[in-house]
């Protein structure tokens, strides 16, 4: 067992023998170290201003992915590279090529934001060297503007890509040897406080089981996209926190025949390119989960252990029929993920346990949808969601899985509506019995994000949209438009 904490910050080891759980990125750098180029502007994973690169070995490879420091914890640094604008040159010193590019086309306004989208852009750029528009605005999703000037922010991403210079880049250059100190941080559990503030890093799934044994009512904190804002906004003490991002064995993907198996480390943006290949249709859905910050750090099996009703995950995940495994030094035990909801609040796991992967089956053909309104399209919580996952016999419906978040105090299936498809023609008549039958399955509540009634009237119009775009009259509304 360690008693230090040990990462890279740009070109300097750190070594920390006093550390809290509730110590954030942000306020290390900027009270620690001084290192004030990161900024805070919401705290709460939001604006992107506080935006820093964080490099992991994985699979052997060195991996950098922008995140937002405000609600990253110091403690899940261990065995990382964090990279912050401080750490930015050209080949031969002076500015960077995003930075160069960003002057040029007067990609800063008042200046506050602009070390965020700088991190942002820099991700993008070491990433993908030749963007298109549309990688460009995923890219900067997690970035907000005060200054309403996205127009030259673009158009320096675009300026970024044509200057090039990838090769020449301080984290090509030095990937050697920021890898081979990566390695010489001892692998094993690491177990840090300052007073009574605690934070425990298991060193593999069995000793993440054995420390939840030992303090079963441990704070488990994946990717803190959650658990960040109970520090940031509501000042909660999480100590002990048991802290797992850095499981290599709560990150492995596999795929069986039928099935495709997920660890419940897999972040959001590692599981992108499976949602492409299995469930393209869902594309567009899963983008929509916060920023490109958000989805680098948050987790699938995070989403679904916090059991809040508007995750974006467990309606997806439900609708496809996927199963989950929670695992304590008991065993394994597998249910439904639609079972693991009991109430608000309240969910099907012991103490001592864990989500240790979800298993999502892939069979058959199947027309499947998901949807998501949210009062901002990208980067914001979800008001009402919805995923469809409808097998036909060509002009039948021959089973229906519908599942919602934010319309109940847990994610929940539209089992009347789902009644009223089943075995009925694949027809506009058929997905309006069932617009008007999900009226049974949810009494939602009024909130600033939206009241029952819009809600409702939402629940509806998901079955409406899905026999539009499932039946191509769309496009042919499109067209005779």
């Amino acid at each position: 067992m360690g008693q230090e904490l040990r990462f890279l910050l740009n070109d300097t080891e750190i070594r920390l023998t006093e550390a809290g759980a509730r110590d954030t990125l942000l306020d290390f750098l900027r009270l620690n170290r001084r290192m004030t180029g990161t900024k805070e502007g919401c705290a709460e994973g939001d604006c992107g201003a506080c935006t820093v690169l964080v490099g992991r070995i994985h699979n052997g490879r060195l991996h950098y992915e922008p995140i937002n420091a405000c609600i990253r914890f110091l403690a899940s640094c261990h065995g990382c590279h964090v990279v912050t604008v401080e750490h930015l040159r050209g080949p031969v010193g002076g500015l960077h090529p995003v930075q160069a590019a960003m002057v040029e086309h007067h990609g800063s306004q008042c200046g506050f934001c602009t070390p965020g989208f700088v991190m942002a852009l820099y991700g993008l750029w070491m990433q993908n060297p030749r963007p298109d528009m549309g990688a460009i605005e995923t890219a900067l999703q997690g970035n907000l503007c005060r200054c309403t000037g996205y127009e030259p922010i673009v158009k320096a991403a675009f300026a970024a890509s044509e200057a090039g210079g990838q090769h020449m880049d301080a984290l090509t250059v030095e990937r050697d040897r920021v890898t081979a100190a990566l390695q010489a941080i001892p692998t094993g559990r690491v177990d840090i406080a300052r007073k009574d503030d605690r934070a425990i890093l298991p060193a593999d799934a069995a000793d993440l089981a054995q420390v939840l044994a030992e303090h079963p009512n441990a704070t488990i904190v994946a990717g803190a996209t959650d658990v960040g804002l109970w520090v940031t906004k509501f000042l909660r003490d999480i100590s002990p926190a048991v802290f797992i991002g850095h499981l290599a064995d709560l990150k492995e993907i596999r795929i069986i025949p039928g099935h495709i198996t997920i660890g419940a480390g897999v972040t959001y943006s590692e599981f992108e390119p499976f949602i492409v290949q299995h469930f393209p249709e869902a594309l567009d859905y899963w983008l929509r989960i916060g920023g490109w910050q958000v989805r680098n750090a948050g987790t699938i099996g995070g989403n679904i252990a916090n059991g809040s009703p508007i995750g974006e995950t467990p309606p997806l995940l439900i609708a496809l029929g996927a199963t989950m495994r929670l695992r304590s030094v008991a065993g394994t035990r597998d249910l439904p993920v639609e079972d693991y909801f009991i109430a608000y609040g309240k969910q099907d796991r012991r103490p001592g346990e864990f989500v240790e992967s979800i298993t999502v089956p892939l069979k058959g053909a199947a027309r499947i949808a998901a949807y998501k309104v949210s009062k901002r399209h990208h980067a914001d919580i979800t008001a009402s969601a919805a995923a469809f996952r409808v097998e036909t016999d060509g002009a039948t419906i021959t089973d229906a899985r519908v599942a919602f978040g934010g319309m109940a105090a847990t994610p929940k299936r539209a089992t009347l509506a789902e009644a009223a498809l089943r075995g009925r023609p694949f027809a506009a008549e058929t997905f309006e019995a069932a617009a008007r039958a999900v009226a049974g399955d949810f009494q939602p509540l009024s909130d600033w994000r939206a009241s029952a009634a819009y809600r409702q009237q939402l629940a509806a119009n998901f079955f409406r949209r899905f026999w539009l775009e499932q039946s191509g009259a769309e496009h042919r509304l499109r067209r005779v438009e």
